[in-house]
């Protein structure tokens, strides 16, 4: 039986249910519930937790419209991290409890329990589109001397994929470069640039860093980062970085002094287990030892301070935040968790060092333990955003698309894909999810046109990147239709000599959706719900004070979905190229039964 998921109760952390986001320790914050007056539901309570303990508040009616009665609580902020649920009276047995997740009519653990901080907020630009440049293979602006460790390729040779010379082949892709087409990127409404590693390394990657004290000579030099963060910022676009503070490269003059002597204070940062040749190392690659954080001068000059890397790298010339490689894994290591404690320290010398920064985390899977604000403020999205996305829209397979060490990719009906997205997501506080990465490829994946296929289905994963709650990351290429399977091949240059390579349509469509979501308030920051759920339908709202825009994501031709006009108002205006709809005389909105197919509407 279909659930009229409009008729049911809904609260998020979103503006429109939670006014006062970061509240004052010791002081009150107003959350609200939104009740469907088609809903069973009579009153409710709030049970939130202070000093470990629940506690119920009851709630009041602060509102009623002809839709809706408008449900309000005044929790006390006893602690930093407040978590609370609310319960409802009404239903099949009367009682529900509501979360994170949505709506159980039995007890639920604490974990997907709503949760707003007193944490500094991040700022309000870091909703905005982000771009990936891998800087080697995005533009080259001039010739420079090849180093020893590389093997030097041309702007079309094709890309070395598998073996030893993989990351060893280098295009010279520099910030230069880079500079020269952000009016490009700026036309796709992106608002942070986001680079991979752009210090020295013996590699094209760069994610084994030979130092953190300059931008790698091949890419320009400091002098090239001064240059691009000037232009970038003339357009309005902020930049990000990407630091490895799990790892360094075995190159890097902080492990060659520990190799040197056993003694030395930089022998303390890395984990020997027998002097100098065994060592701990990401995935055990050599050329990347793990750095040891029990190590009070590797934090000094790592992250700790106005004299460390993190700190010297932010600025008006440089960076507005950082990207925190494989996060996950930085700062555990056997018994030795220091996790947390090297989040906040990174989080509390950028907001010292740049007021507006912005800290994103990479992991590929739940990171909902490190997101409750007073460390990272965001994550790569893959777990509760991209996965679920990839498994909804990938073509049924023999054999499902497995990606190295992590699951494989089963096609799923939209019904546990919304689960997926919810269960991840419902774990993770508001602010965490609004400001994570959500990402349809990047350079460790294939590129989306090729894991996808149908250029119908592809328009749907652009279509939701830009309309679901998160900061959307467009990877360097996919924008004009760049295919290759397997992440090394998806390293692809941008081929700017070769229009004839680009998908004109693909960049037009892009363009609109991404400029839409530049101008609206809902698609920036506003809240979700769910409305309608099928196995090849997925339709929900944004929600933002003074804004709601309808989203109807479709992978294949299904049933009429059929909204009432009091819900999403009677005339919906098309974005970015969706016809306008209006309700019929019964005032019901039938959306298109098309597919695969995208569309946008602003609710009036």
């Amino acid at each position: 039986m279909s659930v009229a998921h409009w008729s049911l109760p809904h609260h998020d952390g979103s503006p429109v249910y939670v006014p006062e986001p970061t509240p004052e320790l010791g002081g009150t914050v107003p959350v609200l519930l939104r009740v469907p007056r088609s809903s069973d539901v009579t009153s409710a309570w709030v049970r939130v937790i202070e000093d470990g303990e629940p506690e119920l508040v009851r709630a009041q009616v602060d509102r009623e419209d002809e839709r809706d009665v408008w449900l309000r609580a005044d929790l006390p902020v006893v602690n930093p991290v407040v978590s609370y649920r609310f319960l409802l009276d009404g239903g099949t047995h009367g009682y529900q409890w509501l979360n994170g997740t949505g709506l159980h009519g039995r007890d639920v653990a604490d974990a997907a329990d709503f949760r707003i901080s007193t944490f500094e907020k991040p700022p309000a630009w870091a909703t905005g589109t982000m771009y990936q440049i891998f800087p080697d293979r995005f533009a080259k602006s001039t010739d420079r001397p090849t180093p020893d460790w590389a093997l030097p390729a041309a702007w079309d040779d094709p890309v070395i994929g598998e073996g030893p010379d993989t990351p060893r082949q280098l295009y010279g892709g520099d910030l230069d470069g880079v500079t020269a087409h952000l009016d490009h990127i700026a036309s796709l409404g992106v608002g942070t640039l986001y680079l991979t590693p752009f210090f020295p390394a013996n590699s094209n990657h760069r994610y084994n860093a030979s130092t953190f004290d300059r931008v790698d000579p091949l890419l320009g030099g400091d002098e090239a980062m001064a240059r691009l963060a000037e232009a970038a910022r003339a357009r309005g676009i902020r930049l990000m970085g990407d630091l490895t503070t799990n790892h360094c490269g075995d190159t890097h003059e902080w492990f060659q002094a520990a190799l040197a002597d056993a003694d030395s204070p930089e022998a303390g940062f890395y984990f020997f287990t027998h002097h100098p040749e065994e060592y701990a190392a990401w995935w055990n690659l050599r050329e990347m030892p793990i750095f040891d954080h029990r190590s009070l001068e590797l934090r000094r000059r790592l992250y700790d301070g106005p004299d460390s890397v993190v700190a010297r790298w932010l600025g008006p010339h440089a960076l507005d935040a950082w990207r925190i490689d494989v996060a996950n894994m930085t700062g555990i290591h056997g018994a030795i968790d220091l996790a947390h404690e090297v989040a906040v320290t990174i989080r509390r010398t950028m907001a010292a060092t740049v007021a507006e920064s912005f800290l994103q985390a990479e992991s590929n899977h739940d990171a909902s333990r490190d997101l409750l604000g007073d460390g990272y403020q965001g994550t790569m999205n893959y777990a509760a955003f991209t996965r679920p996305l990839w498994q909804w829209l990938i073509p049924p397979q023999e054999r499902p698309y497995a990606h190295a060490k992590y699951p494989s990719l089963p096609n799923l009906p939209g019904s546990l894909v919304v689960q997926a997205m919810r269960e991840l997501s419902g774990v993770t506080p508001w602010m965490g999810t609004v400001h994570a990465m959500n990402l349809i490829g990047s350079h460790d994946t294939h590129r989306v046109a090729s894991l996808l296929g149908d250029p119908g289905v592809v328009d749907v994963a652009f279509g939701m990147l830009a309309a679901y709650p998160g900061a959307p990351m467009i990877y360097a290429g996919d924008e004009i239709g760049l295919e290759t399977f397997g992440p090394e091949y998806a390293r692809i240059p941008m081929p700017w000599d070769h229009p004839e390579r680009w998908d004109a349509r693909r960049l037009a469509h892009t363009r609109a959706l991404f400029g839409e979501r530049a101008a609206s308030e809902a698609l920036l920051h506003g809240g979700l719900r769910w409305l309608s759920i099928t196995d090849d339908a997925l339709t929900f709202l944004r929600e933002a004070p003074g804004e709601s825009v309808l989203v109807h994501a479709a992978r294949a031709p299904h049933m009429p979905v059929r909204l009432p006009a009091a819900v999403v108002g009677s005339h919906l205006t098309g974005l970015a190229g969706t016809p306008d709809l209006s309700a019929d005389r019964d005032h019901w909105v039938t959306l298109p039964t098309s597919g695969p197919a995208f569309g946008m509407w602003r609710c009036e």
